[in-house]
């Protein structure tokens, strides 16, 4: 069968509904047209969303990059306190963090932290409660499901107590993070020491149970083959097609400067374009699709609009983890940034929350009253006066 012909079979089956298996997406890699490739998945993405683009006000924060794992790949985390870089911020220092945002409309605070083997999980529970005392509304995306899995073994504990007590804490959702690449070849050479595909698939069939929403990522770029991409990507399709709980997709690029993993040259653009469609018509039954546009830069990130991608994530804000590891973008964008890419893109700007409710819509009114809209401070919550919980407010 001639290539033209074996796509023809593949674009007949996605417009058919009918789920692609690994042959397919191992084709679409390696298919010479990139191009076709990329109709297909943006003829998916617009039946989908039409020419809706999210995004969300959000900010990152990172209590401590302590960690006990040594991840090859990896930039930001040190092993032991006292390292060149190595941190833990106390709880002062977490709230003040979103103290000094209060003025923005900000929705959503996406915290990872490493595997810091030296503070108790009270720690991390009350992370969470002093940024619920700012604002007992802000939506906390916290605690990978490698993080999850430590708790677990850390502390003596089941998933399902670890997340029942960081619910009762605060927490809102999960970041789809530590996913890594699930082949266990590949793992063994790039993450031995951290939970594994079963344990972090588990981690999160726990969270759906209990009605948590969550995303997913795979990493490229690194030393796993085309096959074990698409065998990711299928993994997941199945834990989907049992729980329903997973929001949005994220592949992350490999980025190679500050770690063990610095003489591969990561993935090239043309890779990331080709990830993001096969990604969009794999993952039939996973909404969206999310381009970090951190990890890929922001005009790679305009193209993957018309391949497949519906979400470019959010302002971000003090984003550690990927500039450690040589990433180039800026740390933030403005909301108003956003939606001039968006629009330069061809799409309509969408700003969401973490669940995808919908909070604004772009009329097309210019740049300069989106930027004085987004300026005007918060009017909801204030800090509250008084200790929740016994823990110090910071004023």
């Amino acid at each position: 069968m001639t290539p033209s012909a074996r796509f023809a079979q593949i674009r007949d089956k996605v417009r058919a509904g009918v789920p692609l298996d690994l042959e397919d997406g191992v084709f679409l890699y390696r298919s010479p047209d990139l191009l076709a490739l990329g109709a297909l998945a943006n003829e998916e993405r617009e039946r989908r969303h039409g020419d809706r683009t999210f995004f969300n006000i959000n900010f990152h924060i990172n209590p401590t990059n302590v960690c006990v794992a040594d991840c090859k790949f990896c930039s930001f985390a040190r092993l032991e306190p006292g390292m060149p870089q190595a941190y833990t911020m106390d709880l002062e220092q977490v709230q003040a963090k979103f103290l000094e945002r209060q003025h923005q409309p900000v929705t959503e605070i996406h915290i990872v932290n490493g595997l810091h083997p030296g503070v108790g999980f009270d720690y991390y529970k009350d992370c969470l409660r002093v940024l619920k005392q700012v604002r007992p509304d802000i939506h906390l995306k916290a605690y990978t499901a490698v993080e999850i899995h430590f708790f677990a073994e850390r502390y003596g504990m089941t998933y399902e107590q670890v997340l029942r007590e960081l619910i009762d804490a605060g927490l809102d959702s999960m970041p789809g993070g530590g996913a890594e690449i699930f082949a266990a070849r590949a793992r063994r050479k790039l993450c031995r020491d951290k939970a594994d595909a079963g344990q972090w698939l588990e981690v999160h069939r726990t969270a759906h149970r209990l009605g948590l929403r969550t995303n997913c990522t795979m990493l490229y770029g690194t030393v796993e083959t085309l096959e074990e991409r698409v065998d990711h990507m299928l993994r997941l399709r199945d834990l989907q097609d049992e729980t329903g709980g997973f929001q949005t997709f994220i592949p992350l690029a490999f980025h190679p400067d500050g770690n063990s993993l610095g003489k591969l040259p990561g993935p090239t653009g043309v890779d990331d374009l080709r990830t993001y469609a096969v990604a969009r018509l794999m993952l039939h039954n996973i909404e969206h699709i999310k381009a970090y546009w951190i990890m890929i830069g922001l005009k790679t990130a305009q193209i993957a609009l018309s391949f497949g991608v519906d979400d470019l994530d959010g302002t971000v804000q003090e984003e550690k983890i990927y500039h450690m590891a040589g990433a180039e973008t800026p740390q933030a964008m403005t909301r108003a940034e956003l939606v001039r890419l968006i629009r330069e893109a061809g799409r309509t700007a969408v700003e969401r929350d973490t669940l995808y409710n919908v909070r604004w819509i772009d009329d097309g009114a210019p740049l300069d009253d989106i930027r004085i809209a987004a300026s005007v401070p918060y009017s909801g919550h204030a800090p509250v006066s008084a200790p929740a919980r016994g823990l110090p407010i910071v004023h």
